[in-house]
């Protein structure tokens, strides 16, 4: 497997300080990363700050922090705690998010996206280095911030790309990329484009799981999270520059006359099986090793609702089992 294997966190449906026999479990597994997310459940950051106590032994990372949601000087203030909650074991993963998050649930404009990330890349290892920064950058300003503390380690810090302005940009200003929502077979498209940014840069992925051999119940849950993601504007564009607009042109028409069920229906087969592990856990196993063979550095499974427990789960992907 990866020299890295990681898993998102928290668990849905557990109390979040249930969940800690589960990481302390973590290591012993085989996995070395643990991996947050922000969008409408709990924040990134708070849920690892707990784990970094748990389970000292794992990397943590949060992918991702949008860069419109915190003021620049609050990013990096909260990236500089959790890097000396964790010395050296704390990935900020940044990006721009979409749309829905930014401008419907947070009130903020979604201006100008690849500008606004290299900017806040600019600023947070200026900031995190210690410097005093006063800087006009195109998205934002800053008047003599400089942090009040600076961490025994900055942590490494990727951004989120799907597409080659901003997978360029990770490799050139960044540690590297995360990504998300893509088959085995895109794998190659995607890291030949951080690959022209700068030599040895981690390849981060979210990978959606539905550990179970029902291919019925795997499709339908796939199916939900396919429709709530793919038809949002930076998605569907990825998947139409991966060649991908015909397999989801019966989805994206039905969504947009606002037919949620015919939009389910639409999405074929093919397209759930490209962009959802699913099967037996060793089934599942192998179809990471796909993702790995095809140059991800850094595997991030996410597991999907098919009435598994999180525990079991954990454990029958492991990649110790």
């Amino acid at each position: 497997m990866a020299g890295r294997y990681g898993i998102t966190f928290p668990f849905d449906g557990i109390p979040l300080l249930d969940q800690r026999p589960i990481i302390e479990s973590l290591p012993d597994l085989g996995y070395t990363d643990l991996w947050s997310a922000e969008s409408n459940g709990m924040d990134g950051l708070t849920p690892l700050a707990l784990a970094s106590v748990w389970a000292p032994q794992l990397r943590l990372g949060v992918a991702i922090v949008p860069v419109y949601t915190r003021g620049p000087a609050t990013l990096a203030m909260s990236a500089a705690t959790m890097a000396a909650a964790a010395p050296g074991r704390f990935v900020l993963g940044i990006g721009t998010s979409s749309n829905v998050i930014v401008e419907r649930w947070n009130s903020t404009p979604f201006d100008k996206p690849y500008q606004k990330v290299r900017d806040t890349l600019r600023f947070l290892k200026a900031s995190m280095g210690g410097e005093k920064v006063t800087e006009d950058y195109e998205t934002f300003s800053i008047k003599g911030f400089r942090m009040g503390f600076t961490p025994p380690e900055p942590p490494t810090v990727l951004v989120a790309a799907l597409r080659p302005g901003m997978l360029k940009l990770a490799g050139r200003e960044a540690d590297g990329a995360i990504t998300n929502w893509l088959a085995p077979q895109d794998v190659t498209t995607v890291a030949a484009h951080l690959a022209e940014g700068g030599p040895d840069k981690e390849l981060a992925a979210r990978i959606f799981v539905a550990p179970t051999p029902d291919k019925e119940t795997a499709r339908a849950v796939g199916r939900f999270a396919i429709a709530a993601y793919l038809t949002v504007p930076v998605y569907r564009a990825f998947h139409e520059w991966l060649g991908r607009t015909e397999l989801m042109q019966g989805m994206q028409d039905a969504w947009a006359a606002g037919d949620r069920k015919a939009a389910l229906e639409a999405i074929p087969d093919e397209l759930v099986d490209s962009l959802v592990v699913h099967g037996d856990y060793d089934t599942c196993r192998a179809r990471v090793q796909e993702y790995v063979d095809a140059g991800i550095t850094t595997p991030v499974l996410a597991v999907l609702p098919v009435g598994v427990e999180a525990a079991d789960a954990v454990k029958g992907l492991a990649p110790t089992a």
